[in-house]
């Protein structure tokens, strides 16, 4: 079987490492989001986070139709770039980066609150909490530099054991303290919460929906991405509902709203330690308030210490997102090479992971968790924004494209099937994001200084290489690593240009990649020059689109798995370059059986692919006898 060499990150993450990364980020967002939205929403806390799970719904499905067409590292920095142009993705790229600065900082910043809330009081507020959070980042980033797969593998079982915990919290408390006639009697409309607080909670409260970025920028690192990234995303959906939709009640069943001394209302949960509240351990002050008798104690030390080591890999899982997204933004030019060099000894982003690490720690300094809190969202909207435009480009850009995950619903519009999910999403992410803008000045200027930044330096990089601001340039990868491994391929182009599909032609490129590689087969459609590229030849697009049903029939009867494409184009050979390029083939298996005429004895076609080669390249010829046609493959 033919190898190839790699270089790159390593595809070592199945479904379960890439959800337990994922819900290490969400579910441990409840630790501190409670707190942070009943700060703002009071009594209407669970509305607030129904909304935000519709919004999380519509973006996940985005993110999963995206990532699955693009198994790549950068989330919407990387759907930007294939809807729009490479400006558009460093504007998504740096948003992106706002936020895993953002949920680095804040996961870090409440670890000690759980334990202080335990065993130490003084780890509740500064200098202690910050101290420890620091510390807590810096050991993260050592882990993270030694490797992904070892820091991924440590999250599994604190997951599902999150998840279990979380699903009895909810169990216990309805069945103790859950009271409708409380969650009601908690509601004060337009004065408990005012109607702005209530606003505002909505974007805040998108914190509590973190993680689908991170799957995405693990995607290259995924095995079988086309499946495991959908599959992870979906599951943290139903996760996060399950949760979401209860324990808030049961948060509030326990810590009422009440009418201070001062005429204010407030709740515990969104009370600061040092006057009596929970607003830094929400989660464990539920605990506390749920009378469980001989169990309390060993409850609440469960609870807490489970929180804490939850925050803690919820750090992790953004230190690994922040590094995958720099070790992206290099491969891209956008930011200096330098910045994403792997390792020469674990293969990963390792300055990238320093570095943004360091950002963390110093964003924790000032102690500010609500100003942390309104800063993710401010980045978050923007950066899911542009994850449902591109969505939309795309499907209006390139229709015809292999969609092995389509979101729900369709809108059809001057005869274009638009997503429904990712219209509605970006309604919703828009309107939070001029929420968030607008109520927060001080927000407003620390995002936008931060963008205009992150503009400044990538204007002045592109242009000391000599390179415009919308073009897409890779940056080489001279490095080889020592102990780099082989692995087989796990994608093969099959161009066709004839009139049928040979089942010699699959079985040979399914042989190339085995059983959890995917063929991609492509009909070329070459359009004459006095023919624009969309009009005519009707016919002939029939008869292609006719071909690939033939092909996908044979490669399900084989057992192949197949994802199949038409594209119109006057350049042959450049057109399954970029087609290459763009669904990251590890080989083009082309047989001159299914050529062009002139292309029948390694002509033009064949001539550019093997100048070009963007990948490995295997042309079986029709020079040969019959029986032996199909030993001669001439690789490249």
């Amino acid at each position: 079987m033919a190898r190839l060499n790699q270089y790159g990150l390593r595809r070592v993450l199945g479904t379960s490492a890439l959800f337990s990364t994922a819900y290490g980020n969400v579910g441990s967002s409840i630790y501190y989001a409670l707190g942070l939205v009943a700060s703002y929403a009071l009594g209407l806390t669970p509305i607030v986070f129904l909304i935000t799970g519709v919004i999380f719904y519509l973006t996940a499905a985005t993110y999963a139709e995206a990532t699955a067409m693009y198994p790549e590292a950068g989330g919407s920095s990387s759907f930007a770039r294939h809807a729009f142009n490479e400006l558009w993705s460093f504007f998504a790229a740096w948003a992106q980066m706002l936020n895993y600065t953002i949920t680095i900082a804040i996961s870090a910043f409440f670890v000690p609150h759980y334990i202080g809330g335990l065993f130490w009081p003084a780890l509740q507020h500064g200098p202690g909490d910050v101290l420890f959070g620091v510390g807590v980042v810096i050991a993260l980033s050592l882990i993270n530099v030694v490797g992904v797969k070892e820091a991924a593998g440590l999250n599994i079982v604190l997951a599902i054991t999150d998840l279990a915990t979380q699903l009895l919290l909810v169990i216990v408390g309805i069945l103790l303290v859950l009271s409708p006639d409380v969650l009601v009697h908690n509601v004060h409309l337009g004065v408990a919460p005012s109607w702005k607080s209530f606003l505002v909670a909505i974007p805040i409260g998108m914190i509590a929906y973190t993680g689908i970025e991170t799957i995405s920028n693990m995607a290259e690192e995924a095995r079988d991405e086309t499946r495991t990234v959908p599959r992870a995303i979906r599951f943290v959906v139903l996760a996060v509902f399950a949760i979401y939709a209860a324990l808030p009640m049961v948060a509030l069943s326990a810590l009422p709203v009440h009418k201070g001394a001062d005429g204010h209302y407030t709740t515990l949960r969104g009370t600061s330690e040092d006057r009596g509240g929970f607003a830094g351990d929400p989660v464990l002050g539920i605990v506390k308030h749920l009378h469980l008798g001989a169990l309390q104690s060993a409850g609440e030390i469960y609870v807490g210490l489970l929180a804490a080591t939850i925050l803690f890999i919820a750090t992790n899982a953004g230190i690994i997102g922040a590094s995958r997204l720099i070790y992206s933004m290099g491969l891209h030019r956008q930011v200096p090479d330098r910045l994403s060099r792997l390792h020469p000894r674990f293969s990963t982003p390792w300055i990238g992971i320093l570095l943004f690490g360091g950002v963390a720690c110093l964003t924790m300094i000032p102690g500010k968790a609500e100003f942390l809190g309104n800063m993710y969202a401010f980045g978050a909207m923007l950066s899911f924004t542009i994850a449902h435009l591109s969505v939309i480009r795309l499907r209006i850009k390139e229709p015809d494209r292999p969609r092995p995950y389509r979101g729900p619903g369709t809108l059809r519009v001057a005869g274009r099937e638009l997503p429904l999910f990712a219209l509605l999403g970006i309604f919703g992410t828009g309107l939070a994001f001029l929420t968030v803008t607008i109520l927060h000045l001080d927000v407003a200027a620390a995002g936008v200084f931060w963008l205009a930044f992150g503009m400044a330096l990538y204007i002045v990089y592109r242009r000391d290489q000599g390179l415009d601001l919308r073009s897409t340039t890779k940056a080489p990868r001279p490095e080889r690593p020592p102990d780099f491994e082989e692995f087989d391929y796990r994608t093969a182009l099959v161009p066709i240009f004839g009139k049928d599909i040979s089942a010699s032609v699959l079985d040979h490129s399914a042989k190339l990649i085995g059983e959890k590689g995917v063929v991609y087969a492509i009909f070329v459609l070459v359009v004459p020059s006095q023919l624009s590229l969309d009009a005519g030849l009707e016919e002939e697009e029939a008869h292609g689109r006719s071909v690939l049903e033939s092909a996908r029939i044979q490669a399900r009867r084989a057992g192949i798995k197949i994802h199949t494409g038409l594209i119109r184009t006057r350049n042959p050979g450049a057109a399954l370059v970029e087609e290459a390029l763009r669904v990251n083939a590890d080989v083009i298996y082309w047989s001159t059986i299914h050529a062009l005429a002139a292309d029948k004895r390694l002509g033009p076609t064949a001539a550019y692919l093997l100048s070009k080669r963007p990948c490995r390249v295997i042309i079986e010829t029709d020079n040969a006898p019959p029986r032996a046609r199909e030993r001669t493959p001439v690789p490249a």
